[in-house]
């Protein structure tokens, strides 16, 4: 697997009164949550990237401001026809 490197100001982590190892994963897991939202990774891909199972990934998308799923209202009106009989 291959590795990115991002250098940020050492006092981001103490701003937000993270531990730099909590900030670092915070930030690998947002980069791969708009990867998935923007289309460019599927949610077991992201989970890699993140580095957590895909329930959990997907479970924990809304914290970063994104669906775990985008169904069209097609999509949803299929998914709940049956419920009307």
């Amino acid at each position: 697997m291959r590795t990115i490197q991002i250098e940020y100001p050492e006092t981001i982590p103490a701003i937000l009164n993270l531990s730099p190892e909590t900030f670092e994963q915070e930030a690998k897991f947002a980069l791969a949550v708009k990867l998935y939202e923007m289309g460019r990774l599927t949610s077991g891909q992201g989970a890699r990237v993140a580095g957590v199972s895909r329930v959990k990934f997907l479970l924990n998308c809304w914290r970063y401001g994104a669906a775990s799923v985008d169904w069209d209202q097609a999509e949803i009106d299929a998914e709940f026809a049956d419920m009307d009989t």
